[in-house]
């Protein structure tokens, strides 16, 4: 069976167009979204490959539930045009770390485990303060054009200091988890979250940050929590070397060059055409 490789899109469109290059093998469907802010985005093209634009773009903004928007838009036209092996979220600065023919090998080994990173560190305060309260103006968390305005974030503070201070608590009832957003996942999977759409963005909006909730959540409190590759390890379990230093997310380099080829991982991010040097050293070694 084919894999769907789901990208969202923004920015970095030479480093998108090498990714869409190495992704270009006719055991692939790729399917892309770009950001609805967009004026205008690259003519992609393929070979071998799968090509297909979302024509639903949504207005994605940091932080709201508008990621997990763009997330159902991709799941959806996917098994819209079939089913696949695995379907694998990415975002346009992200790369293969591995060649086409050692990401099929790998998965066809572990077919119908789950590739979701699960964080490991003591998050429920994070949690409860995302999710569990109504967070006003969430569009606006980190603005795209002029700055939000200073009325707005001394009413967005009272209104969520106000319900710390009440004991104004929402979805008190599930069992929330946390981790990366990027995942590679079955058909079994997906189908099931599509049919919770309804409800998770009912639960997720006036929210923050629900991209790195609402699939784990939904895993962890279904029977695809049996199924999960590694729940013990957040790397481990989506496959995937992020470059987290000091609780920020920041580019490769040229340096990083050993550390990522020796780190076991499928994927990583998030990379950056500044550093061109390192992206065509990796796509070099994979395409041998």
């Amino acid at each position: 069976m084919k894999h769907a490789y789901l990208i969202i899109a923004h920015n970095e469109f030479w480093l998108l167009q090498q990714l869409i290059q190495v992704l270009d093998d006719s055991r692939n469907d790729i399917f892309i979204h770009f950001d609805k802010k967009l004026a205008a985005y690259p003519t992609l093209s393929t070979q071998h490959a799968g090509l297909s634009i979302i024509e639903q773009r949504i207005d994605v903004r940091w932080g709201d539930v508008s990621v997990v928007e763009a997330e159902y838009a991709l799941f959806e036209a996917a098994i819209r045009q079939g089913k696949y092996a695995y379907y694998h979220l990415l975002s346009g600065v992200d790369l293969p770390l591995r060649s086409q023919d050692d990401i099929h090998r790998f998965f066809e080994h572990h077919q119908g485990k789950e590739f979701i990173g699960f964080s490991q560190y003591d998050y429920q305060s994070e949690v409860d303060r995302k999710v569990c309260r109504y967070h006003l103006y969430p569009r606006d968390f980190r603005p795209t054009t002029q700055p939000i305005s200073i009325a707005k974030k001394i009413i967005r503070a009272l209104c969520l200091r106000a319900q710390f201070l009440l004991h104004i608590q929402r979805n008190k009832h599930i069992t929330f988890k946390k981790g990366t957003q990027w995942i590679s996942i079955t058909d079994e999977f997906v189908r099931y979250i599509v049919s919770q759409k309804e409800e998770v963005l009912r639960i997720y909006q006036n929210t923050f940050c629900s991209d790195e909730i609402f699939v784990q959540t939904l895993c962890w409190n279904s029977k695809f929590r049996e199924l999960i590759f590694n729940a013990s390890d957040e790397a481990q379990g989506c496959m995937r070397k992020i470059g987290w230093k000091n609780g920020q997310l920041i580019n490769w380099t040229d340096t990083d060059y050993e550390e990522l080829m020796n780190s076991g991982m499928i994927f990583a991010r998030k990379f950056s055409e500044t550093n061109k040097l390192l992206i065509d050293k990796i796509l070099c070694k994979i395409k041998q």
